[in-house]
């Protein structure tokens, strides 16, 4: 029998754990869990933090002066916990999965989120601001100009770019000598020693913190010039070509005790109505001008019953499931076909012909969508020369579907092929094998072998091809811009998908109705969500029937 002894020079080892060495300090867990932190690396995170210091000081500013107090607080809570994250050696995991969070929040969360609270009011133009915006607007914009009213001589500036930034009047009054700077939150005065303005016209010709446009630029901006409206206490100024203004007289006025615009001429009122956002006359009409209100499922209620939308809505999804499904399909079968043609044995020069095929992949989509638009040219086009045809492609509405569907088929089909290419070198070839010595034809063991197992392991890239070429607006819009379209409805052509039909709601001549195309986006989201959740349910059956 032996007796194991242990003294001070003896090491013990119990199983699972180091030996301890005697003589030598023992490493603490903090010690052993963090890497020593280099120069390279501490400057980096102080150029990263200090970086996100001041993008939070830059925006606090705006959010200060709109008094937007809970945005104010969110940055200040966010940056606290992000300065803190990073300079402290805690909270490893938190490290890398916080700068992901932050992003998807930002990009995918918020978006959603505003996109549906827009869908529930009537924001849209005349319906952006608030009842008083709306109120400065319908006065400033009856303003006339009166016997005896004051006259200016008119500089057009800017605090920004001469081509873009907003515009201000840089006005000089030639009784008074007094000089303003005017623009659509009211007049300031200025100080006479920050202009310098011309002895002959009396124009001013500089102003400390101002870039005053000559001719040509204001000439270009011409535009920008009329409509902008300086409101003050008596009415409004305006300008009169580039050089003259003058204070006019409202000819309509809010009046609080009716809580109405009445014009001062005809004697007319238009009652606020707080469930539209509008001033309404007796009549019914509304005045152009009116302000954002919730409006509950009034847009949710149009796009199902309103029959000028309704209709559309309904011919459009009908449309976009068949270019989807279409497109998804198309490119499926011709990858497919493709791919197992050069996964046989036989085939010599596969890497030859799998460059030559991934090419259309490899293109810019969006430029290659323009060269296919004028190669469907009616009277140029290559498909109509070379083929010796006479199709107008884009002016009917089933052959537009037929040229957008063809253009996605060669657009998408590489993409099919390298998936498919991948499955198939995953298959085991004796399983095709054990079909063929048991008699079943190349077709039967396509059908019963290849093909499913195919499916299952690319099912969830047809998936996402399908959601993809669901709301594939550059398809449409690089090609036949939702067109044709009739002749009673420029909303809404043949060929538009329900994004591309969204989008011109939201940004189209005929007037922005962003609260409706928010809806819209909504049933969008649905309709995906819900043909994902079904086909990924199918998508696991699968996987337990041939795992």
């Amino acid at each position: 029998m032996s007796t194991s002894l242990s003294g001070p020079g003896s090491a013990q080892q119990t199983p699972g754990r180091e030996p301890v060495r005697s003589g030598l300090p023992r490493k603490s867990r903090t010690a052993r869990n963090h890497a020593p932190i280099t120069a390279t690396g501490l400057i980096v995170k102080v150029i990263l933090l200090g970086l996100v210091a001041g993008i939070a000081t830059w925006a606090a500013f705006p959010l200060i002066e709109a008094k937007e107090w809970l945005g104010l607080g969110v940055l200040a809570v966010t940056t606290a916990a992000l300065l803190y994250l990073y300079l402290t050696r805690r909270h490893i995991p938190a490290k890398y999965l916080v700068p992901g969070t932050l992003f998807l929040v930002a990009f995918q969360v918020i978006p959603v989120l505003y996109t549906a609270s827009t869908a529930f009011t009537n924001f849209g133009d005349g319906h952006r601001g608030t009842k008083d915006d709306a109120i400065v607007a319908i006065q400033t914009s009856s303003v006339k100009q009166v016997p005896g009213s004051t006259e200016y001589a008119l500089s057009v500036a800017t605090k920004g770019d001469p081509a873009t930034g907003p515009l201000v009047f840089l006005l000089s009054d030639p009784k008074t000598k007094q000089v303003y700077a005017g623009d659509a939150d009211g007049l300031r005065q200025l100080d006479a020693g920050q202009v310098t303005a011309s002895s002959l016209t009396g124009r001013i010709t500089a102003a400390e913190g101002y870039t005053v446009l000559n001719i040509g630029q204001a000439s270009v901006r011409s535009k920008d010039v009329t409509s902008l409206i300086v409101p003050t206490e008596g009415g409004a100024i305006r300008s009169t070509g580039l050089s003259r203004a003058y204070e006019g007289k409202a000819a309509r006025a809010y009046e609080a005790g009716c809580d109405c615009i009445r014009d001062g001429e005809s004697g007319r009122t238009w009652a606020a109505d707080e469930k539209t956002g509008s001033f309404v006359a007796a009549d019914g009409e509304r005045l152009t001008q009116g302000w954002k209100v919730n409006v509950g499922l009034k847009n949710f209620t149009r796009v199902l019953t309103d029959p000028n939308i309704s209709g559309p809505f309904f011919g459009t999804l009908a449309w976009n499931f068949a270019f989807a499904i279409g497109s998804t399909g198309l490119t499926f079968l011709l990858g497919m076909a493709i791919a197992l043609a050069l996964h046989s044995p036989r085939m010599r020069g596969t890497n030859l012909y799998r460059v030559l095929l991934i090419l259309p992949y490899a293109m810019p989509s969006f430029a290659m969508l323009l060269v296919w638009r004028d190669m469907f040219n009616t009277d140029f086009g290559l498909i109509n020369n070379l083929f010796g045809l006479n199709v107008d492609w884009f002016g009917e509405a089933w052959s537009a579907r037929i040229a957008v569907l063809l253009v996605q088929l060669w657009l998408g089909y590489p993409y099919m092929f390298l998936v498919a290419t991948g499955a198939l070198q995953a298959i085991p070839r004796e399983l095709t094998e054990a079909t063929s010595v048991d008699g079943a034809t190349p077709w039967q063991s396509f059908k019963a072998v290849t093909l499913p197992l195919l499916l299952v392991a690319i099912s969830p890239l047809l998936i996402a091809s399908f959601a993809y070429n669901f709301n594939n607006v550059n398809a449409i819009l690089f090609t036949t811009d939702g067109g044709p379209f009739p002749a009673d409805n420029p909303r809404n052509g043949a060929t538009d998908l329900l994004i591309t039909y969204t989008y011109r709601l939201a940004f189209g001549a005929q007037g922005a109705e962003f609260g409706l195309a928010a809806t819209v986006s909504i049933f969008i989201f649905a309709i995906v969500a819900i043909v994902s959740a079904i086909s990924f349910s199918r998508t696991r059956k699968q996987e337990e029937v041939y795992a």
